[in-house]
């Protein structure tokens, strides 16, 4: 996901259980749940590709502005109101059926509203600590019955309060997009809003991963099979060598993005081990 994708949206289950646990008030959200939030962010994240508007109607122009340099390219999302599926028992024609409802918490649907909650990390799809880092970017993208001016007067309270931090050497303001909805998906919500951002609180989630490896690496987990069954491994373990000094490098790279100096930062020092 380093080395051969342009960009990579990342969806941890430790967030997603958290995210899922507040939406229903269920301590033990099942798949179903989980899963209903998974599709629910990665088709929002396509919705300006089916419905085109005036901009970003195509991959490129939508990752030119959230990925500033090669190997940052791992988005966070966060996407609000939540509506997750119920399923209760229920008998047709003498069939175990399980119909869906859904549910939310969320009343207040305005434009600034939505745009305030999906800074909040409790919905965010990832659990790294979003206030222990900067935005290198970020991008709304608001559905529903809004118009330019609610977006202008929403990116103004926000800006008056402060509530972002973007990297010294990026932009210092959300990029917002208007996409229509699916007249065939009907929702009790005015507006519903996704937030795709990049940011450099990935590098805890990175290194946290580091961290697990070398814990396994040192007492051998799952490397007998390596050695046993592939020809790469037999010899030696530089594969795995190599691969975990490209993620390293990646994590100093998402580390040195938080300050002015990352627009000298040298990218022929985090090449990678081959």
């Amino acid at each position: 996901m380093i080395l051969h994708a342009d960009s990579v949206v990342v969806l941890d289950n430790v967030a997603l259980q958290a995210v899922a646990v507040q939406a229903l008030n269920d301590a033990n959200p099942g798949f179903q749940e989980i899963n209903t939030l998974v599709s629910t962010v990665m088709a929002a994240t396509t919705t300006t590709l089916r419905y085109p508007g005036y901009m970003n109607n195509d991959l490129n122009s939508l990752m030119a502005s959230l990925i500033p340099s090669p190997r940052l390219h791992f988005l966070i999302t966060g996407y609000t109101p939540i509506s997750l599926h119920i399923t209760q028992s229920a008998e047709f024609n003498g069939l175990h059926v399980p119909p869906p409802n859904t549910t939310s918490a969320i009343k207040k649907t305005s434009v600034y509203d939505v745009m305030t909650r999906l800074l909040q990390p409790k919905n965010i799809m990832v659990s790294a600590p979003i206030g222990r880092g900067k935005y290198l970017s970020l991008m709304n993208v608001i559905q529903g019955d809004v118009d330019a001016e609610q977006v202008h007067k929403s990116l103004q309270r926000l800006r008056q309060k402060e509530a972002l931090e973007f990297a010294p050497w990026g932009p210092n303001a959300p990029e917002v997009v208007l996409a229509q909805r699916s007249p065939y998906v009907q929702t009790s919500h005015r507006v519903s809003g996704l937030m795709m951002a990049n940011h450099s609180s990935m590098h805890f989630l990175l290194g946290k991963m580091l961290k697990q490896y070398d814990r396994m690496r040192k007492v051998g987990a799952y490397i007998e099979n390596y050695r046993n069954f592939g020809t790469v491994f037999r010899d030696n373990l530089d594969e795995f060598d190599d691969s975990r000094e490209v993620v390293r490098q990646v994590v100093d790279e998402y580390q040195a993005s938080q300050h002015a100096e990352y627009v000298s930062f040298n990218p022929s020092s985090a090449a990678p081990a081959i």
